[in-house]
């Protein structure tokens, strides 16, 4: 079971399309799929304690964490939708787990962000990161949409991530103004 689970995690890092189609049919790969997701954004919230300059580690730690983890599950609802009812082609045959099984394997290199910790590439491996997670996130919308060519699914990456980023940046901008206090002293 765990060397299934390192050998998918290592499939979907190497942009395997195999590893994707494995993952989108295998209804088992649920539970990897979500600790995966999980994974990958605890090690948003620890390598966001490389920013701790600015704020309490614990805090950047938990809401790095949950920021990461809203963007994704923003960014997989609106995959599905745009992918599935407004950009599909004939061949599209996809259920929501399918989907969520791809992309949350997708997720595979945000583990790396673990190694932003270290002050002075919190940035850089955060860039690499979401990098890295978008093209196995075309990879996996690709083959879980049964599209056939790579520029839809980018359509569908791009405008889905573009949205989600948004969602996220609106969330951190309340949470931001929430918890600056008064704004008359």
């Amino acid at each position: 079971m765990i060397a299934i689970f390192v050998r998918r995690l290592i499939g979907a890092a190497t942009l395997d399309p195999a590893t994707f189609e494995e993952v989108e049919a295998d209804r088992g790969a649920t539970i990897q799929a979500v600790a995966v997701v999980l994974l990958a954004s605890l090690a948003a919230g620890v390598g966001a304690r490389g920013a701790a300059g600015v704020r309490p580690a614990l805090t950047l730690f938990v809401f790095g964490g949950f920021v990461s983890l809203a963007v994704w599950a923003a960014f997989a609802a609106l995959t599905y939708q745009i992918g599935s009812r407004l950009l599909p082609v004939a061949e599209t045959r996809v259920d929501p787990g399918q989907l969520l099984r791809t992309l949350g394997f997708a997720s595979a290199p945000g583990l790396i962000q673990v190694f932003a910790v270290v002050t002075g590439l919190t940035i850089p491996i955060f860039l690499v990161a979401i990098g890295w997670t978008l093209v196995a996130s075309v990879v996996a919308v690709r083959q879980a949409l049964d599209y056939s060519t790579t520029r839809r699914a980018v359509a569908v990456c791009a405008v889905a991530w573009l949205l989600a980023l948004l969602i996220g940046a609106m969330f951190t901008a309340v949470v931001a103004f929430a918890t600056a206090g008064p704004l008359v002293g």
